[in-house]
């Protein structure tokens, strides 16, 4: 993890997860460019359609737990279908952490 990654904000109650931060991590840990689908329409668009795999959600639960300091369990990833319900969950957990 670079150090501008480090969960230096840990516990700050207004730490959120974005689109644009969910879209770096999905493509690091899928090795996918961030850019293969750019704007803000992917929010609803499966993550099959978007070429992320289980594997990749999985790889992308455990940079957001390195990285935000939040457990997705992996039955959980794996039911997520779009980047807006991996937003929510997340986000929706760092508020109940703060």
């Amino acid at each position: 993890v670079s150090p501008r990654h480090q969960p230096e904000r840990m516990g700050d109650p207004d730490m959120q997860l974005t689109l644009d931060e969910l879209r770096r991590i999905l493509a690091e840990c899928s090795g996918a460019e961030a850019e293969e689908h750019p704007g803000s329409d992917v929010l609803d668009t499966a993550f099959d359609d978007l070429g992320y795999d289980s594997l990749a959600l999985i790889e992308t639960g455990a940079r957001i737990k390195q990285e935000y300091g939040i457990t997705i369990p992996e039955d959980e990833l794996t039911e997520l279908r779009t980047p807006r319900d991996m937003l929510d969950i997340v986000n929706h957990a760092l508020v109940e952490k703060a």
